[in-house]
């Protein structure tokens, strides 16, 4: 569904009259980076691919940051969605997983203070209407965990010969998935890492996001 977004989107542009439906980009930040190239591997219309702190949210999921998941809590984590489709089918009440938490104390970890302060503070906090900040960011669990089935960077490579870029920041605990992508995909490539940048930085930090490399890339590649 999030990958079909972005198809959708090339739809609507191209029958635009002020949109060249041959010179299309796309962007994708953190987990859309990783629904870009999905879409981009069965959508040739999308011209150039370029990513900002991407998160493979397949691997995310299935592995945990660096690995850190084994497969026993993977299994779990799996079984414990099964079991709560049974819940839901028959009118139980949803339940909801990961996403951004709802406060910190002395045990938060960096990650957990970093989403935080850019999800749950003015900076970035975003309630729909109708909806509550108790579940902004949230995931179901009985959806969240179709994210296993998910291997965005499987076969990257057919991609090629469009041109793709991964943005990452230095500090960014995000860096491991576009260092892997970069590693796989196939050329013209290239992995640019923004100094003294983490994960958030490079969603609204003006001053260190790269606007000078994203409007080369995307200038050189759709340009006649």
């Amino acid at each position: 569904m999030y990958a079909e977004d972005f198809s959708a989107a090339v739809d609507f542009l191209s029958t635009q009259s002020f949109v060249d439906r041959n010179r299309i980009g796309v962007l994708g930040i953190c987990g859309s980076g990783s629904f870009v190239i999905s879409a981009a591997k069965i959508d040739p219309r999308l011209k150039a691919i370029a990513t900002v702190s991407m998160y493979d949210m397949g691997a995310a999921n299935r592995n945990g940051l660096r690995h850190s998941t084994t497969l026993e809590q993977r299994k779990k984590v799996i079984a414990e969605a099964a079991e709560q489709r049974y819940a839901e089918f028959t009118g139980g009440e949803i339940k909801y997983t990961s996403g951004t938490v709802h406060e910190l104390n002395e045990n938060s970890t960096a990650i957990e203070r970093e989403f935080y302060d850019f999800y749950r503070t003015p900076r970035g906090e975003y309630t729909p209407k109708g909806s509550s900040p108790k579940v902004t960011t949230h995931p179901t669990l009985t959806s969240n965990v179709k994210f296993m089935n998910f291997y965005p960077f499987n076969d990257i490579e057919t991609i090629s010969p469009r041109p793709m870029l991964f943005i990452t920041g230095d500090n960014a605990h995000s860096r491991e998935f576009s260092e892997d992508a970069y590693k796989r995909a196939a050329e013209p490539k290239e992995l640019h890492i923004v100094p003294n940048a983490g994960h958030v930085d490079l969603y609204d930090r003006v001053n260190l996001i790269p606007w000078d490399k994203l409007a080369s890339f995307f200038n050189q590649h759709l340009s006649w």
